[in-house]
């Protein structure tokens, strides 16, 4: 069973100004999972639909919450790009014994031009693979929690050297 905590970006259909939706697209996480004809077990909690810009403390310490109640030891969280290694940092060093991997999208669209489908399929099943500890999944690679961060030059997540 995985758990698929969302907390709004550009990965669930949606563009911000500010705090607030300007965009939505018909592009959904549950659409990505039922097109792709997945068979494992999984619940979806919306737990704010927020530009990451706009997740704060609060937020963050409202998804600890959820990831300590949910009996499932696999944890996907869907967030916004602009601070998800700061998110994915906030819940690492927390060391709560279950494998989480954070994962967004950089291209707002239809899921013809986004890179949404891809970088959550490559989180799913990294998600199944790895040892307990928090991730970021991104670009088609794995990032420890401790050493990630997006590079805003080349909108890619990259390795702390």
């Amino acid at each position: 069973m995985i758990t698929i905590l969302t907390t709004g970006g550009t990965i669930e259909g949606l563009d911000y100004i500010g705090d607030k939706a300007i965009k939505k697209t018909n592009v959904s996480i549950t659409d990505f999972l039922n097109s792709a004809n997945v068979k494992f077990e999984y619940t979806i909690e919306s737990v704010c639909k927020k530009d990451s810009r706009a997740i704060n403390e609060s937020d963050r310490k409202l998804l600890v919450t959820k990831i300590k109640e949910t009996n499932a030891t696999k944890i996907l969280i869907t967030h916004g790009t602009f601070t998800m290694e700061e998110t994915a940092k906030y819940i690492g060093k927390l060391n709560l014994g279950k494998t989480i991997v954070l994962v967004g999208s950089f291209i707002l669209g239809s899921p013809g031009n986004t890179d949404a489908p891809f970088n959550l399929g490559y989180a799913i099943s990294s998600l199944q693979f790895l040892k307990p500890d928090v991730y970021v999944a991104m670009n088609g690679e794995i990032f420890l929690w401790n050493n990630v961060f997006k590079n805003l030059e080349t909108n890619k997540f990259e390795r702390n050297e």
